[in-house]
């Protein structure tokens, strides 16, 4: 009777352990890296959106008297210096979530392109501080909230250190 109380106790004190590291399915995966994906695309999507409305803003703004504005051009280069290194940073992350799908697609085992989910996270890192860089309105953030949680998902799944 002892050693069938003894049994059941380390059976019971293992189903924990042995639920968690029950195996994700490849088609999960595949739906994780498409959220980051999409985050992705919606983000760069808003930002060449309000490019081109800073642009049109801009050609108006010439026609018209700007009283008390008057924006230097060490002002205007600072501000297209961090757009540009904020779409570096973007570009780069989109191409290596590009590069994870395909291997991804490619194979039948997910965990062999943990180094491409390491690379996101990498890409992602140098987004996150661009982003986090001065004021860039509450969309830009809310966007970015939204693409860090997802890949932070992402490394979570390949038991990779999501972002901070």
């Amino acid at each position: 009777m002892k050693k069938l109380i003894l049994l059941a106790a380390v059976l019971i004190s293992g189903l924990p352990t042995a639920l968690a590291a029950q195996p994700v399915s490849k088609a999960r995966v595949g739906e994780v890296i498409k959220n980051v994906e999409d985050g992705v695309d919606d983000f760069r999507n808003y930002l060449e959106r309000r490019g081109d409305d800073a642009r049109d803003k801009s050609k108006d703004g010439n026609n018209q008297s700007r009283k008390g504005r008057g924006n230097t051009e060490a002002n205007k280069d600072r501000a297209e210096s961090s757009k540009d290194e904020l779409d570096d940073a973007l570009g780069d992350l989109n191409k290596s979530t590009n590069r994870l799908r395909r291997k991804f697609d490619g194979t039948d085992t997910w965990m062999e392109t943990k180094r491409e989910v390491e690379e996101v996270v990498d890409d992602a890192r140098k987004v996150n501080q661009q982003a986090s860089r001065g004021n860039r309105g509450s969309e830009v953030a809310r966007l970015w909230n939204v693409l860090r949680t997802r890949i932070n998902e992402l490394a979570r799944t390949y038991n990779v250190t999501p972002l901070g």
